[in-house]
């Protein structure tokens, strides 16, 4: 019991001699407060505008589209396979890291718009309000973008300046954020970022029905093909027998009438199942549903002078009270080894 109190009054009396330094070294301490503080107003005057454009949209999913797999009886029939639906893939939590994604980001940066009256790709105008380069010439090779700048912007731009929240817990609504100090490619940046996903979205979704259409009118045109070539023969096996019938003659005539008739009908089929795939397609398009997109003039996001001054002071006190406390710590050290080196 003796030890522990001896140990919490140590404790206590440590704590107090640390305090006791910081008031004595209470001038320095507001002196670098105020360094601080002045460091931190200088900053925030500095400090440029930023923008945040915010575009609202809905991933619809796929459950009520048409389901390709009623047709699999007939299109077994002509070697087609149409498989079940679209797939799910494509996830609104999969949307939101395509829409980070680099492919996705360079592509929509290639697209070229008119900011402040001259017009770039978007990729030059970030290069250009960023300071990445003074002369954005030098970056291309026949009109070529140098991999690693594009990469530098990629890395850029999903690190601060780009978010994909969900608006709320209860809807599923998703906000795509992006914050630049140029209102206007804040604005088109997220347009055309969003066109791209979209497109892409929206091909991959449809790629088994674009495939299984392509293949049906490929096969209905062959069909008719043929179908147009047998009723020529059927045509001119009849102008043949107009005089004379043969046994032979009526065969070939049986023959071809039963050829026309199962390649019409095989290709009154394929229309009919061409016009239901066609159908399919329009409803699976399109998936990406905007609900608002960024109107100008955008708002800042810029903080006060005040919030700057009072974080850098904060930092000030905290750097100087822990140089303080460490100083100390280091000569009370270096007083007992000396005070132990002479009982020695």
């Amino acid at each position: 019991m003796n030890d522990n109190e001896a140990t919490l009054k140590d404790v206590f009396l440590t704590i107090r001699d640390y305090k006791n330094e910081l008031k004595r070294k209470l001038v320095l301490i507001i002196s670098i407060v105020i360094l601080f503080s002045l460091i931190g107003y200088i900053y925030s005057i500095n400090q440029e505008d930023k923008y945040v454009a915010t575009l609202s949209f809905i991933v619809e999913g796929d459950e009520d589209g048409f389901n390709l797999s009623s047709l699999g009886g007939m299109a077994s029939q002509f070697g087609l396979d149409f498989g079940g639906g679209g797939s799910s893939s494509f996830s609104q939590q999969n949307v939101i890291e395509l829409l980070k994604s680099r492919k996705i980001v360079e592509e929509s940066l290639k697209k070229e718009y008119t900011i402040s009256g001259k017009r770039y790709s978007l990729l030059e105008h970030y290069i250009i309000n960023n300071n990445i380069i003074e002369d954005s010439s030098e970056i291309k090779f026949d009109g070529i973008y140098n991999d690693s700048i594009t990469n530098i912007v990629w890395i850029q731009i999903i690190d601060d300046k780009l978010e994909v929240l969900y608006q709320n817990d209860e809807a599923n609504i998703l906000n795509l954020n992006y914050s630049s100090v140029s209102s206007q490619f804040a604005k088109y940046f997220t347009e055309s970022l969003i066109d791209e996903m979209s497109g892409m979205y929206s091909s991959y979704q449809t790629e088994r029905t674009r495939f299984s259409l392509n293949n049906l009118k490929s096969r209905s045109d062959s069909v008719f093909s043929e179908l147009q070539k047998s009723e020529r023969n059927l045509a001119r096996i009849k102008d043949r027998n107009t005089r004379v019938i043969t046994a032979s003659g009526r065969l070939d005539e049986i023959r071809y009438m039963r050829e026309v008739q199962v390649l019409n009908a095989m290709y009154l089929e394929l229309i009919k199942n061409t016009e239901i795939v066609k159908m399919s397609l329009l409803n699976e398009t399109p998936i990406i549903q905007i609900v608002d997109t960024p109107i100008l003039p955008l708002s800042t996001v810029k903080r006060s002078f005040i919030f700057w001054v009072i974080i850098f002071s904060f930092l000030g006190f905290s750097i100087i009270s822990f140089i303080i406390i460490i100083r100390k710590l280091v000569k009370d050290t270096l007083n007992e080894e000396e005070v132990l080196e002479k009982f020695d």
